[in-house]
């Protein structure tokens, strides 16, 4: 916009117009749009991070002149006509933050469903549908839990499926909603052939900020995807792969020194992550604090936590501990693998969680996070063999449970061979086992009806939680991937032997009882006052826009 219409602009508001390169507070709309000139939404509108008497909304807006900036008003009413709008205003859109625009539109009353526009005086935005929280006494409250869409991996029909259920409230993302490998790399093999390359100049690994960047606008193309944003609020936190693999405070997996400073890859990924999710960052636009809590009247309380960026030691490798004969030193690996000073979420976190924990009065305690927090201790043998050795390994393990079961004596060896486990996963919680059994300590002590949801590993999975005692404190949920490949893809399994595979995982691991090892989809949890319902929902295809929906496993939880 040149130097004159933007005078002329800013009189016509008469000074009320709030600008900041994140988020724009209310302003009073003008009476003419005449200076408003085209833009682009072809990423279509969001919203998130809903309170009480507040919520983000969101849209792109690049203007069609090649501007570096532009303006668009907002408006948010309860009816669909936009006759009566509760709130409207103004928001300058920049190439400073890749055009994007959240609006923090705060005095909304409580417990309200409203629609929400883009526009200017010569093209709109498609409508959106949001909601505040309710206070008080809530009768039912529903949410849609999905972690790691890969898009060259697949279409994201979990997204739509999601989007057509009326009676979803809020939409909870556990992270890996996108990732940063590059084309030819992690789950792209079949992206040319069904249409989901990477556009131009975006084909690289993410290394900067406009390599980020062009990520979420790729994403952000996903019809399914649009449409989920655009019907429901979403409330968000990341995982690894916002920033690279097996992302820890220092560093990453998927991070070398030839790539350049990590802390400045880091800031550009989160940078790029506020601009792109309808988030209202806790601590300001810089700050890699993302940890919130939601308040669901007298039903729910939320606590989204980051269990990546902030406070993560680096994560446990086994093959430290092969000593130079090559045998398994176990001893050092326990200690350090129960060093009670080893965190994952770092002490100001964990303290915040103690203090939220100690206030909340609510019915039911929800920790909504990235990794798996159940004891997925496996055999030592599946663990250390070979990857294409893995399920002979545990079809000779249950046929010694069979045998037992039978009634047959087993040998010491075979005895050893059944009890001999160790954690499959040192990136998930299992890699920070004391500070586990701290968090769990948290709500057992206080007496709380706690439900831990995890993502991260593209499997369904359902697990006690349980204390050293070997009690169940607590219950865990594990939504499946929405395209991005499971168990069935490492381990080269075809459909039957991955389910085979999923019936005898349960047998295997003492505090698993449900797991989906071969299907994308995405989980609900329905809260009523004395129980909650988790579904897991899985889509038959993703290699096009054409799918159906089968709800495979239900858990009832009554407390």
């Amino acid at each position: 916009m040149d130097r004159r219409r933007f005078i002329k602009l800013s009189s016509l508001l008469g000074g009320s117009l709030t600008l900041s390169t994140q988020l724009t507070g209310c302003a009073s709309a003008p009476k003419s749009t005449e200076y408003f000139p085209a833009v682009e939404f072809s990423h279509g509108v969001a919203s998130g991070d809903p309170t009480t008497s507040a919520v983000i909304l969101w849209t792109r807006a690049v203007p069609h002149d090649n501007d570096d900036s532009g303006y668009v008003r907002w408006q948010i009413a309860t009816s669909p006509d936009f006759n009566s709008p509760l709130r409207d205003g103004v928001a300058k859109t920049t190439r400073n933050n890749d055009f994007t625009v959240k609006i923090d539109v705060q005095d909304l009353p409580a417990g309200r469903s409203f629609y929400y526009r883009f526009f200017t005086n010569e093209n709109r935005s498609v409508t959106g549908t949001t909601s505040t929280l309710a206070t008080g006494v809530i009768d039912k409250l529903k949410f849609a839990v999905f972690s790691c869409a890969n898009y060259p991996a697949g279409y994201f029909n979990a997204y739509k499926a999601a989007a057509e259920d009326n009676e979803v409230d809020v939409v909870l993302h556990l992270g890996d909603y996108i990732y940063e490998y590059p084309k030819g790399g992690y789950a792209t093999a079949n992206a040319e052939s069904i249409g989901r390359d990477f556009m131009p100049g975006n084909e690289g690994e993410l290394l900067t900020l406009k390599d980020y960047r062009l990520r979420y606008a790729t994403y952000r193309q996903d019809n399914g995807l649009q449409l989920l944003h655009q019907r429901k609020p979403f409330i968000a936190i990341w995982d690894d792969h916002e920033i690279a693999n097996d992302t820890y405070m220092s560093g990453a997996q998927n991070h070398s020194p030839d790539e350049g400073d990590f802390f400045a890859r880091r800031t550009a990924a989160i940078q790029a992550y506020y601009e792109w999710l309808p988030i209202r960052p806790p601590m300001g636009d810089d700050n890699p604090q993302i940890y919130r809590s939601f308040e669901f009247g007298n039903l729910v309380n939320l606590y989204m936590l980051d269990t990546r960026v902030i406070g993560r030691e680096k994560q446990l490798n086994m093959a430290d501990y092969k000593q130079a004969d090559g045998q398994f030193d176990g001893k050092a690996f326990m200690q350090a693998l129960h060093n009670p000073d080893r965190t994952l979420l770092g002490r100001a976190q964990f303290n915040w969680l103690a203090d939220e924990v100690k206030q909340s009065s609510a019915r039911w305690q929800v920790l909504g996070q990235q990794i798996l927090m159940g004891k997925m201790h496996y055999p030592a043998e599946v663990l250390t063999s070979e990857r294409e050795a893995v399920a002979g390994a545990i079809e000779g393990l249950l046929g010694l449970l069979k045998k037992q079961q039978a009634g047959a004596t087993l040998s010491k060896a075979e005895q050893a061979r059944l009890a001999t486990k160790l954690p499959y996963n040192l990136d998930a919680w299992d890699g920070y086992a004391a500070e586990r059994d701290k968090v769990l300590s948290l709500f057992s002590d206080a007496q709380k009806s706690l439900l831990v949801i995890a993502g991260d590993t593209h499997n369904g999975w359902v697990n006690k939680l349980t204390d050293n005692r070997g009690e169940t404190v607590a219950m865990e949920y594990a939504t499946p991937s929405v395209s991005s490949p499971g168990m069935e893809g490492y381990l080269g399994l075809n459909t039957d032997q991955a389910k085979r595979l999923a019936g005898a995982l349960p047998l295997l691991i003492d505090d698993l009882s449900y797991c989906n090892l071969h299907e994308r989809g995405y989980m609900t949890m329905s809260f009523t006052l004395y129980m909650v319902t988790t579904q897991w929902h899985y889509v038959s295809n993703i290699s096009n826009e054409n799918y159906a929906v089968v709800t495979r496993h239900t858990e009832r939880f009554v407390n």
